[in-house]
């Protein structure tokens, strides 16, 4: 035996085995509940937990993702059921599974990521409500009705007939399931489910209720070959790939999902489909539900510490084990304790977190669009209701067009055009265009990625009429020459061009020649600077914000940057620019000097320190970096004694600060000055702010525990270099973090 199988041995016996116990006891009640939903018999179930787990772990492309029966499913099983009975069901299974197979065989996985998560979210949702309502009557002491509005016509009247102890069962099931996660660790580590099943069996038998025992008298030894089923053969097509296409979107999205739990190797969506279509094939086969990937069994298995498959064929070989030798357990499980763990599995697939997620894309509309519909007139309408809209939307945000029109001082009108312009939009930029009186001087910016010959019709229509009638039309294309090419007949651009990032966003105001934002020179008294702001405003509107729009609209739940950026307020050094970094990674501490203040000295000042706490308290930074630059002027100050802070109290009383700095210089330089003297006194300041830093209890902590890093650069403003700085202490480690770019090192 090699050491690298003996080690993967041992890995697996350490992490797998567990893990994998605990996933079989999670996917025993979850398995028999789902086949309850479905109207299968409940061993299916269990046969599909088996194949899920030993086929589908087997040939899957995802090391921890757990097959199975999915809830996601058993409208669409019991459906079938009704319609073709179950052995017919089982066949459209296995067929289903013929059909992954050869989509993951001509590498389609893909494709099925393409359905917006809005409808899978959506759908979900609504099979937990209806999963929900049709088991709370059984909860109750009743039986469900045949869709979800006639569940919710007779929930009342099913409410005012309480049937006592079959209720007491069904309350007490789920009022274990709400409270156990609130338990201590040890008690957690039995899975809820279990624990609520087991409570109220135990329950229900030492107290002699009336209540449903759950019937299993179907084994798995009792098994019939799948038939075909009887009826019009277009509707079979349609119900196998209906199943082939949910179950597979279902577990190719919970296979990229499992993907973001753990740090191991990345699923083969495409060998995920081929396991999946043949796990279907062979649980249709012997009587099982459809099998696809889970997210509550593969959470638990990431949890639970899963390393690799083995996790997930050994827990369905533990539910085999478990169903042919202790099958007969099962009969003592209240069918109203099983009512309750669906009521409460379909009430946790509204996921509250879906909800945000595509409310912050603006994809609402679609998930309640698909979970109304799927409620009031079925699964398939549902999904293509859901389908259709995502479609129409996503139509309108690549038609829609923007017209932003704003007057300048001089009186000429400026008119920015965004979007892509096709002859749908022609309506909405027409009608935009004729409101400009005519003679009015123009400045028609086009802010675009595409030009059909629709939209480029209108807008050299409108110019030439414009320019007939005494107005004049200056032109100026932000993105691609469409217009331009156009004009001039040239051959146009065959496809949509990528966005490019804003033009020279990094010069001063007083270099750019774009019209739009003026290069008036600094001391023109004539312009304004909240006129440069409103205009860089304008700007960053224009071109920048639909760039980063979905960056801000990740970090507008939360910011959790990696660094403490500490620099001068200088107006020459552009963090941002200088590291290479981008919104969210630096909390960023500007002063004169870029001083940290010692822990108790005077003048007392709280805002540095204050940011330090929440960086490194709240924030969880890992990173401090103090970064000086050359001439800077508060290190002449302290150079001059105060000479050149004479008449600025405040800032007198402020570089107190840095007479550390001052003393550390002198004790390596002397008192004399030479040519270079502010500069290094730039860097021994930089190396003191990180000593400061270190005054500070939790600061040393961290650092001492390797838990934080502090970074010394310094910026040469004249050559637009950026250097380390080393620490006056060797010990301390210091290291470049992953945004900066460097220039050189000293």
């Amino acid at each position: 035996m090699t050491r690298d199988t003996h080690r993967i041995r041992l890995s697996t016996l350490r992490h797998d085995v567990p893990a994998s116990l605990v996933v079989f006891l999670v996917a025993v009640p979850l398995s028999l509940g789902i086949a309850m939903a479905s109207g299968a018999p409940l061993v299916s179930g269990l046969i599909a937990a088996v194949v899920g787990g030993i086929v589908g772990g087997t040939l899957g492309g995802s090391s921890v993702q757990v097959s199975g029966p999915a809830a996601g499913l058993s409208l669409v099983v019991l459906d079938l059921v009704h319609t073709y009975g179950w052995r017919a069901t089982c066949m459209i299974t296995l067929l289903a599974g013929a059909v992954q197979l050869l989509l993951g065989i001509f590498k389609a996985a893909r494709a099925a990521l393409a359905v917006s998560p809005a409808v899978i979210h959506g759908m979900l949702a609504a099979v937990g409500v209806i999963i929900a309502l049709a088991q709370l009557h059984v909860v109750l002491g009743g039986t469900s009705q045949s869709s979800a509005v006639a569940n919710i016509i007779e929930l009342p009247g099913q409410i005012a007939d309480l049937h006592g102890h079959k209720v007491a069962v069904g309350l007490l099931t789920i009022a274990v399931l709400a409270l156990w996660t609130r338990l201590p660790g040890p008690v957690k580590a039995v899975p809820a489910p279990l624990a609520a099943l087991l409570a109220a069996a135990g329950t229900a038998w030492a107290f002699g209720w009336d209540v449903t025992r759950v019937d299993l008298s179907e084994s798995v030894g009792e098994w019939a070959f799948p038939v075909l089923p009887q009826g019009d053969w277009h509707l079979v097509v349609a119900a196998v790939l209906l199943v082939a296409l949910l179950a597979g979107c279902e577990s190719l999205l919970c296979s990229v999902a499992a993907d973001r739990m753990h740090g191991g190797k990345r699923a083969d969506l495409d060998q995920e489909l081929t396991g999946q279509g043949v796990a279907n094939m062979v649980t249709g086969a012997l009587g099982g539900l459809p099998v696809a990937g889970v997210i509550v069994r593969s959470t638990t298995n990431v949890r639970a510490g899963a390393r690799t498959r083995c996790s997930t064929i050994l827990h369905g070989v533990w539910v085999l084990i478990f169903a042919l030798g202790f099958g007969w357990s099962i009969r003592l499980i209240p069918l109203e304790a099983l009512a309750a763990l669906l009521v409460f599995i379909g009430v946790q697939m509204v996921n509250l977190g879906h909800i945000k997620k595509v409310h912050g894309h603006g994809e609402v509309p679609v998930y309640v669009v698909t979970m109304v519909a799927v409620i009031l007139l079925g699964l398939a309408e549902g999904v293509l209701a859901g389908l259709a809209l995502a479609a129409l939307l996503a139509l309108r945000r690549l038609t829609w067009v923007t017209v932003l029109k704003r007057e300048d001082r001089a009186g000429r009108l400026h008119v920015t055009i965004s979007g892509s312009l096709t002859f749908l939009g022609v309506p909405r930029l027409t009608h935009e265009l004729r409101t400009i009186p005519a003679g009015t001087d123009v400045g028609l910016d086009l802010n675009i990625d595409f030009m059909d010959n629709g939209a480029f019709e209108a807008i050299h229509s409108w110019r030439l009429d414009h320019e007939r009638m005494g107005g004049t039309v200056h032109i100026d294309e932000l993105h691609d020459e469409w217009y331009a090419l156009a004009a001039s007949g040239a051959r146009m651009f065959p496809a949509k061009s990528p966005p490019k990032a804003p033009d020279r966003w990094w010069l001063p105001w007083a270099h750019r020649s774009r019209p739009s934002l003026p290069s008036v020179p600094p001391d023109d008294a004539s312009e304004p600077s909240e006129c440069r702001l409103t205009e860089g405003a304008r700007e960053y509107h224009r071109r920048t914000a639909p760039l980063v729009r979905p960056i801000f609209t990740e970090l507008a739940r939360k910011q959790q940057p990696s660094h403490l950026f500490i620099t001068c307020a200088d107006s020459r050094i552009v963090p941002s620019l200088i590291t290479a970094s981008g919104p969210g990674d630096l909390f960023t501490v500007r002063n004169i000097g870029n001083l940290v203040p010692r822990r108790g000295s005077e003048p007392r000042d709280d805002s540095v320190v204050a940011a330090i706490e929440y960086a490194t308290q709240v924030l969880g930074v890992n990173t401090i970096t103090v970064c000086g630059h050359s001439g800077c002027g508060a290190m002449a100050g302290l150079l001059s004694g105060g000479v050149q802070a004479g008449s600025l109290p405040g800032l007198r009383r402020w570089l107190r600060h840095g007479n550390h700095s001052l003393a550390a210089f002198i004790e390596r330089e002397g008192d004399r000055l030479h040519s270079g003297a502010l500069d290094v006194l730039c860097r021994v300041n930089v190396q003191q702010q990180l000593e400061n830093l270190r005054t500070y209890r939790k600061v040393d902590e961290q650092v001492r525990a390797g838990k934080l890093e502090l970074v010394g650069l310094f910026f040469d403003i004249g050559s637009a270099r950026v250097h380390m700085v080393p620490p006056l202490r060797p010990a301390l480690s210091v290291k470049m973090s992953g945004g900066v770019v460097m220039a050189g090192e000293d």
